[in-house]
């Protein structure tokens, strides 16, 4: 008796921890003031909760933000499911709501300006980021109306309970603490407009959509907490996407940190992540005629002496975007190395250098064969 009295009061226990789960809620035409009225992420206990039925995942070769990590999730109405295509980003259903949440590791001090210049989270341990020694900066909102998306930026507050929306964006005064430097900056939430600027990847219809959900970014493993699995093969499982092939038979970018891949194949998923959604053939920058998607082919359009338009002092006085085997002589390695808002690549999205990308592409110059004639 005792036993089976043990039994019951431990189903009841499971049964209110589970009716605890925050319900995720869509809102089909109103845009709430706090995050938490969204329901997909919340800050409950120290931690930072994914509610029932969100799903985190990760980009094998992600965006860089001035060294911010994210935690990116995806939650679908129940009983639909996102359209799986080859190239393009899923085609997800009107009710869907994707978040992108930005944050630092931080030396115990949630409230200090400084951060730390750390590795990102291995997973998600029971679906919460713990936040003891994480600074939470924004939580950006993309979701799937009737009528379309639309991008919604909210900023957290001092305490980390909450993120209120900031549609005219924010700036966050930080300093970034490295091993053997630190270094001031300005974080820039973007505006509702800036957010556009970004996700309106067809220069035509200027419609808003996501950037990061297609095969070749989701093709790789994650560490979900009740173990690991390729994110694909997960989402069909929890259908949340539906005809998609064998991972094998996918897309999938290389990881541009992995030494293990080629050195080609690490340079183009880091323009394909940072560059391609603008720097395609329908994209904001089609003008430049550069095109930085992995399917078009490494020649004058991917820049190897190519004539810059209307690039002005983003050039630094050099004459073609690549020059092979010459990165002190290439526009590219210029502009990634670059501060100077007026200059610098991508435009939006940082205001640091990152050091390690632009090694990277600086690299891959090096060992590029070919020249761009007397010219030069």
């Amino acid at each position: 008796m005792k036993k089976w009295l043990f039994v019951l009061l431990l189903a009841g226990v499971l049964a209110c921890s589970e009716n605890e789960l925050q319900e995720p809620v869509f809102h089909a035409d109103t845009n709430p003031e706090k995050l938490s009225d969204w329901g997909q992420v919340v800050s409950t206990n120290e931690q930072l909760v994914l509610a029932r039925d969100v799903t985190p995942y990760d980009l094998n070769t992600p965006l860089f933000s001035d060294y911010a990590h994210k935690l990116r999730t995806v939650w679908l109405p129940a009983g639909t499911s996102a359209e799986y295509r080859e190239d393009e980003v899923f085609e997800f259903p009107v009710g869907t709501v994707i978040t992108k949440t930005f944050y630092y590791n931080v030396d115990g001090q949630q409230n200090s300006k400084q951060v730390l210049k750390t590795l990102a989270l291995e997973g998600l341990p029971d679906n919460a980021l713990p936040l003891q020694n994480v600074r939470l900066i924004e939580t950006r909102i993309l979701a799937r109306r009737k009528d379309g998306w639309v991008a919604l930026p909210y900023v957290w507050n001092q305490d980390q309970t909450e993120a209120i929306l900031k549609r005219a964006g924010d700036i966050k005064r930080l300093t970034l603490v490295a091993a053997d430097s630190e270094t001031e900056f300005a974080y820039l939430v973007p505006d509702t407009n800036q957010c556009a600027g970004c996700h309106a990847t067809n220069n035509t219809t200027r419609k808003i959509q996501p950037i990061g959900p297609k095969a070749r970014h989701l093709n790789r493993d994650f560490a979900y907490s009740n173990g690991s699995e390729n994110q694909l093969v997960r989402w069909q499982n929890v259908s949340i996407l539906k005809d998609a092939p064998a991972p094998l038979l996918a897309g999938k970018n290389a990881v541009w940190t992995d030494e293990r891949e080629s050195l080609e194949a690490r340079t183009r998923a880091y323009l394909d992540a940072n560059c391609s959604h603008c720097h395609n053939k329908v994209g904001p920058a089609d003008t430049s005629g550069l095109h930085l998607e992995p399917s078009d082919p490494i020649g004058p359009n991917f820049g190897i002496c190519k004539l810059p338009i209307a690039a002005g002092t983003g050039t630094g006085g050099r004459q073609f975007g690549i020059v092979p085997g010459d990165p002190d002589q290439s526009i590219f390695s210029y502009r990634v190395e670059s501060d100077n808002p007026a200059e610098m690549m991508p435009e939006l999205g940082r205001a640091l250098v990152h050091t390690e990308g632009a090694a990277l592409i600086r690299k891959w110059i090096a060992q590029l064969e070919g020249s761009c004639g007397a010219s030069l």
